[in-house]
């Protein structure tokens, strides 16, 4: 045969093959970012180091080049397993993660007196078991992605997982205050040496059965009884599960202590409702509703007392916390006090008094980070913040099927309310909650939780940015899934 006899490629396929190597091609600039984050991370750690020891140790930068190589074995796992996820997902989340790892670092160097602070081991400390809560976390995190190869399978799961989320919510509620209670809130599971955070885990069990949930039932929800100032409101029947999961989310603000996880239960459901309907009405009724609560419950501690008490005393503290800053206004006078310290630049990393802020390394991190790299790196870092929240929303836009929409809008806004409340807290715009900063804050439990989370959206993000042939082949209809939910894909090719 000669070369003129050789059929032309279709531009359909030509199409499709470019979109293949061009989707394919993303991991390369993922890889770019992730080096240029643990470039930053490094140098993060060297001027915390010139600050606080003035001088550089020969070792400063074996952290950031251990958190190289955990992210570049999860960059390989991406590459082999969710070849099509978004690229910039895993770089935001490493560079907030070795900050993070970094300031602890610092936490640990101003604990220290002076004598030790130019011998503490790199792996010593708060920061040292930050790093291995952070190799437990990104395994976790690959492991779900090679059990996880379609995120339509966890709807088969959706009841199991929901009612495990409800169970890991009771837990710390019903378990006596010596195993349940820390600094006011009951949200841990404490024995021995070992605490866990249930809570955290909970979130993304009961945002797959929301997701699910709505799914099947929107259309039902999405129905309008009567219109009010334009706004179609639903009708009276169909508030069964909003009540539901408002009761749920009010009996965890009283008895788990906790506005933080009340307010991030009830509003990612109201928000995943949203999602589904498309109806502002729910939003207001989600707002009314959870506002009328957290004010019943504040009447009710000033008056009756009891479980209601401590929200009370929460926001008592919230509305003046002067009248008292040496007493229960101590620890958010000096997050003030901090951020104001911190002013436009901050006092450089490893020149703040992080040691002077109680709970700086959990509750309180964003406030000590802010001391020392002042307002624009704060806003720096929520713009991180967003990048990650407006990537897993252009998942959920982008993805074929309802589930997946459900499940990564959620996931996203999850996050993103997270920050808020924890943000908003350390700010004084809202009470004192018991969260923790994503990636940032010590801790195992959020920290794994909120990488199965990012997980969770490489696989959505996967799949919706995956190439899809029209001849029915295994790239247009991936394995797993319910059958009605793979049957209505469409056949377009989706380019990144």
């Amino acid at each position: 045969m000669t070369a003129a006899a050789v059929p032309a490629a279709s531009p359909a396929s030509t199409g499709e093959q470019s979109g293949v190597r061009l989707a394919r091609s993303r991991r390369n600039a993922e890889l770019s970012l992730l080096l240029l984050a643990m470039v930053l991370v490094a140098a993060y750690a060297a001027m915390v180091e010139a600050k606080a020891l003035d001088t550089i140790t020969s070792d400063f930068w074996i952290p950031a080049a251990a958190l190289g190589l955990v992210f570049l074995g999860l960059h390989l796992v991406i590459r082999w397993l969710a070849p099509f996820a978004d690229p910039a997902l895993l770089p935001a989340v490493a560079l907030l993660n070795g900050i993070g790892v970094g300031f602890l670092r610092r936490y640990d160097l101003a604990k220290a007196t002076p004598a030790e602070r130019e011998d503490l081991a790199v792996f010593a400390g708060t920061g040292g078991r930050q790093l291995a809560w952070t190799l437990a976390a990104v395994v976790l995190a690959a492991a779900l992605l090679a059990i996880l190869r379609d995120h339509r399978s966890l709807s088969r799961y959706a009841y199991t997982l929901g009612l495990a989320g409800i169970v890991l919510v009771m837990i710390p509620a019903v378990l006596p205050s010596r195993f349940s209670e820390i600094n006011g809130a009951k949200l841990w599971i404490k024995f021995g040496g070992f605490s866990i955070q249930p809570g955290e885990f909970a979130k993304l069990a009961l945002l797959t059965f929301f997701a699910y949930y709505l799914v099947r039932k929107r259309e039902v929800l999405s129905l309008a009884s009567r219109r009010v100032l334009g706004i179609d409101f639903p009708r009276g029947r169909d508030l069964g599960p909003v009540l539901v999961v408002w009761l749920v989310s009010l009996l965890v603000l009283i008895f788990e202590k906790d506005l933080g996880t009340s307010l991030l239960y009830f509003g990612m459901f109201v928000v995943t409702l949203y999602i589904a309907t498309e109806r502002v009405s729910w939003l207001l009724i989600g707002l009314i509703l959870f506002f009328g609560g957290a004010y019943l419950a504040y009447v009710l501690g000033s008056t009756v007392g009891g479980p209601f008490a401590n929200f009370y005393d929460r926001a008592q503290i919230w509305l003046d916390p002067f009248a008292e800053p040496y007493d229960r206004g101590y620890q958010l006078v000096q997050g003030l006090l901090t951020l104001g310290t911190g002013g436009l630049f901050g006092a450089g990393p490893g020149g703040g008094q992080p040691a002077l802020l109680p709970e700086v390394q959990t509750d309180f991190i964003f406030a000590g980070i802010g001391e020392e790299i002042g307002l624009f790196g704060l806003s720096a870092l929520l713009v991180i913040y967003l990048l990650i929240v407006e990537r897993g929303l252009r998942a959920a836009l982008a993805v074929r099927d309802s589930f997946g929409k459900l499940l990564a809008g959620g996931l996203a806004f999850t996050l993103g309310l997270q920050v808020f409340v924890i943000v908003g807290g350390i700010s004084k715009l809202i009470p004192l909650t018991g969260q923790t900063t994503p990636f940032l804050s010590a801790g195992g439990s959020s920290l794994m939780a909120n990488w199965l989370l990012i997980a969770l959206l490489l696989r959505v993000s996967d799949g919706a940015r995956r190439p899809v042939t029209g001849g029915g082949g295994p790239a247009a209809r991936p394995a797993g899934g319910p059958p009605e939910q793979l049957h209505g894909a469409p056949t377009e090719v989706i380019r990144p």
